[in-house]
């Protein structure tokens, strides 16, 4: 593989990076931008919880933050214009939508909203820093889970919108691999305790959920840019387990 025509393809240190992360209000998202806090990152944070999200951002000074509803297209550009004034080194896509619903009772707007976050949203997003990252190198992060790799019951509009985030990563891998542009998608491989989850675990599970901080250190390695890894689906427990090993 050829080296980029941006800074080259060596890993780089998180400390002054700048991170954007969405749906950074609660859960998983939080617990990522907490992590990358402590490393010395720089970050853009986003969500459409206007409370959780200023409760990230005095977690994280000096962070600036977006309340927006990604499932609006015209909101989010709106959004990446007013917050997105710097070059992004390295992007997470965290926000999503999961309505539990037989097929027959998920309406049109539920549908098209869970597909609009999703991949609509990793779309615009992408195509924000892409520009940047050609120059520079960079590091794209799409949070996916076990719906984008088999079909659940009661999850056809959840599953479409990880199946197509999985797609849309791998494409990005081959258009940015001469850059020195990582893209990955990223499912939990744990179960985590957050709002979603509470929403949907049942009893069984709920014993066996941890806090989503412990699967934080798996982005941080990402950010790093570790090449070989691009196009691929990786497991955030198996990832920050090694890193905690090292």
């Amino acid at each position: 593989m050829s080296e980029g025509r941006g800074e080259g393809r060596a890993e780089r240190p998180v400390p002054g990076q700048v991170v954007l992360v969405t749906g950074a209000a609660q859960g998983l998202g939080a617990a990522i931008a907490r992590h990358f806090h402590g490393l010395g990152a720089r970050l853009i944070l986003m969500d459409r919880n206007e409370e959780g999200l200023r409760r990230t951002a005095a977690a994280c000074p000096g962070a600036v933050f977006a309340c927006v509803d990604l499932s609006d297209s015209s909101a989010t550009a709106h959004a990446i214009d007013q917050v997105v004034t710097q070059p992004v080194d390295t992007l997470i896509h965290n926000a999503a939508i999961l309505k539990v619903e037989p097929v027959e009772a998920v309406s049109l707007e539920t549908f098209q909203a869970t597909l609009n976050v999703g991949i609509q949203a990793a779309f615009q997003l992408a195509r924000a820093v892409w520009a940047d990252m050609k120059k520079r190198g960079g590091v794209l992060v799409f949070v996916s889970s076990r719906s984008g790799v088999e079909g659940f019951t009661e999850e056809s509009a959840y599953c479409a919108s990880k199946h197509a985030l999985e797609g849309f990563s791998k494409c990005l891998a081959l258009e940015g691999e001469a850059d020195g542009i990582l893209s990955v998608t990223v499912t939990p491989g744990m179960y985590m305790h957050t709002p979603m989850s509470e929403a949907n675990y049942p009893p069984e599970l709920r014993e066996k959920w941890v806090d989503p901080i412990l699967l934080a250190p798996a982005f941080s390695y990402l950010a790093r840019r570790p090449m070989h890894l691009s196009g691929r689906r990786l497991d955030a427990w198996e990832l920050s387990q090694e890193q905690r090993a090292r």
